[in-house]
């Protein structure tokens, strides 16, 4: 079983962000190129303002003959309603909310301003460390 660890010792530091002025099509590059499923979205005091997705910009983009002026910005597709952690907490407590709403990952913001977050894929390695073998052959 996994051991109560700080969720600062697991997140990404600095994650890959963009502005909500951005166009659609230059979050979708850099979803493709940093092979994540979303971008944080922030203001230009990296404060946090929303969240993007794969499906998020898949839905944009068939959106778009609709729309006239194009495919359209990041904050039109953004969603604002969010669910962050803080520096200092439990990543068993973390892990469990996300579950609960069903995210793949979680900003974690300090005083309002994105400085790192929290993945599915950093969930599992630290359950690995602590309760897996260190050997991958007994897999």
């Amino acid at each position: 079983m996994l051991k109560s660890v700080d969720l600062k010792d697991y997140m990404i530091d600095n994650p890959i962000a963009i502005s909500k002025d951005a166009g659609l099509m230059e979050a979708v590059h850099l979803i493709l190129v940093n092979k994540i499923s979303g971008v944080c979205v922030v203001d230009e005091d990296h404060k946090l303002v929303g969240m993007l997705s794969e499906l998020d910009c898949l839905n944009g983009i068939l959106m778009a003959p609709y729309n006239e002026s194009g495919i359209g910005r990041v904050a039109d597709f953004m969603t604002t309603e969010l669910v962050v952690a803080g520096l200092g907490e439990d990543i068993v407590d973390v892990a469990s909310d996300m579950l609960k709403h069903q995210q793949r990952r979680r900003p974690v913001v300090e005083n309002g301003k994105l400085i790192g977050q929290i993945s599915c894929r950093q969930l599992l390695l630290a359950v690995k460390e602590f309760s897996g073998p260190k050997d991958m052959s007994e897999y």
